[in-house]
């Protein structure tokens, strides 16, 4: 076993997209980093190993797959498709290492973290044991899938992580949680030639869009061949000799079971938090695991900061960096320091097909506010001004806008469409400047694109 002790002006741990953009920055202004990262498999972070890329580079393999059914091509390509996202996330990770190790200021250590004190971690990597001390803290250690306890002791059983180190394409595929993890996998899989059944334990489908959006995405995901089944409380998982799995589960009282070759865990996630010693550092956290931060992401000790998941925040990428501008105006006391409290709107987004983008408040919040609103929504399929969508192939979906009656102010938009990715980033930088529906409606867009659809839906406003 060897021993040895590094001081640093800041130490990082997790190489994820807001410790990884704080260690970069704080280095290039001359700082001594300590990025922490406890596997070479994961620089980077989640978003380019296991979460955002992988996926999307797979939704994109999916789209170029000949054909929908389940075939022993259909396998094959399944093959060829993981290969191409297995290569695209290998040269990311490397250009991610390459990025900080380049950096004479940053030291890129490979091990897991835990405190040993108020500004102490030991890092272990096998037999070997390095002490650093640093003046600043970062926990940047994200989150992972929990796996439910009815789930567990399966072989089948796989995390959205696992199932994309799949070397098979499953025939039948149960998703339990019908959340919106569920749903991209759901839509993914089913367009790769699996039989996939969604088991929600929601009564009411994506309770969160308002029904008429609902309705569409559950038509087009049915449409895709996925069988969304609402209501379902899953009692236990059982693997039968010819290598499939039976899922009980019930709905409104009634014993059901569903056979499937693999099996997708995707009810939640859980801070990564177990095995840090944060009671050695006096770190508080909530009872999920995730770490308690102030308005600057400061911890209950102020030289300790918590970005990305780990802090209980939504879990996007884009949110993680923007924590990394929280911290690094703390850090660099910036006059006008950007906080939590002025984050301000942000989209979201679901990659289906075609992707479900949202940002701010959907008919029903607002109609419950009280407030006086018109509604502008049109189906895609009956848009003439938007043939961008027909000439990709993707006519199906709708575009929604709620909008204040004695304003004109955008309150929220619901873009169900093809491209909905690339406008709601327009969208919400004109709802946060302040820009009214009729200036959009009246907007000059390129042709053919999706934008040009605001003018269309924005014209069939109704109260």
């Amino acid at each position: 076993m060897t021993t040895s002790h590094l001081d640093a002006d800041v130490a990082v741990i997790g190489f994820g997209k807001g410790g990884k953009t704080l260690a970069a920055n704080l280095g290039r202004e001359g700082r001594r980093v300590v990025m922490i990262e406890q596997s070479a498999q994961m620089y980077g972070g989640t978003c380019i190993n296991v979460g955002c890329v992988p996926t999307k580079a797979l939704l994109q393999q999916a789209h170029e797959r000949p054909g929908g059914e389940f075939t022993v091509a259909g396998e094959r390509w399944f093959g060829h498709a993981m290969g191409a996202v297995h290569t695209l996330t290998g040269a990311l990770r490397a250009k991610n290492f390459a990025m900080l190790d380049t950096l004479d200021a940053v030291t890129v250590v490979t091990g897991r973290a835990h405190f040993t004190g108020l500004h102490t971690l030991e890092v272990e990597a096998g037999a070997d044991r390095l002490t650093v001390n640093a003046a600043t803290i970062i926990l940047n250690t994200g989150a992972r899938p929990v796996v439910p306890p009815e789930l567990a002791g399966s072989a089948n059983v796989l995390t959205n992580a696992s199932l994309l180190q799949a070397d098979a394409l499953p025939c039948r595929l149960a998703i339990v949680g019908g959340g919106y993890l569920g749903l991209e996998f759901a839509s993914i899989f089913a367009r790769l030639g699996s039989q996939v059944t969604v088991l929600d334990r929601a009564e009411t489908f994506a309770a969160r869009l308002d029904r008429d959006v609902a309705l569409s995405v559950r038509e087009v995901l049915t449409a895709q061949g996925v069988t969304v089944v609402s209501g379902a409380r899953v009692g236990g998982v059982a693997d039968g000799p010819d290598g499939a799995s039976t899922i009980r589960y019930s709905v409104k009282g009634e014993a059901r079971a569903l056979v499937a070759d693999r099996i997708l865990a995707a009810t939640g996630r859980r801070a990564n938090t177990d095995g840090l010693a944060l009671d050695a550092a006096g770190v508080d956290t909530y009872a999920r695991g995730n770490v308690t931060v102030n308005a600057h992401l400061q911890t209950s000790q102020p030289h300790i900061y918590a970005v990305g998941d780990v802090n209980g925040g939504p879990q996007f990428t884009y949110i993680s960096l923007d924590d990394a501008r929280i911290v690094a105006d703390h850090l660099g006391g910036a006059a006008n320091p950007r906080t939590l409290e002025n984050r301000g709107l942000y989209p979201t987004t679901v990659f289906l097909t075609p992707p479900l983008a949202q940002v701010g408040i959907t008919e029903e919040e607002a109609r419950g506010r009280g407030l006086d609103v018109v509604i502008a929504s049109k189906a895609v399929a009956e848009m003439a001004a938007m043939p961008r969508a027909r000439i990709v192939g993707v006519p199906e979906g709708m575009m929604k806008f709620v909008i204040d009656a004695r304003t004109d102010q955008v309150l929220g938009a619901c873009l169900f469409s093809v491209d909905s990715t690339e406008v709601i980033n327009l969208l919400t930088l004109a709802m946060r400047h302040g820009v009214t529906a009729s200036e959009l409606q009246q907007g000059i867009y390129t042709h053919p694109s999706a934008t040009e659809g605001l003018n269309e839906v924005l014209g069939a406003r109704r109260g």
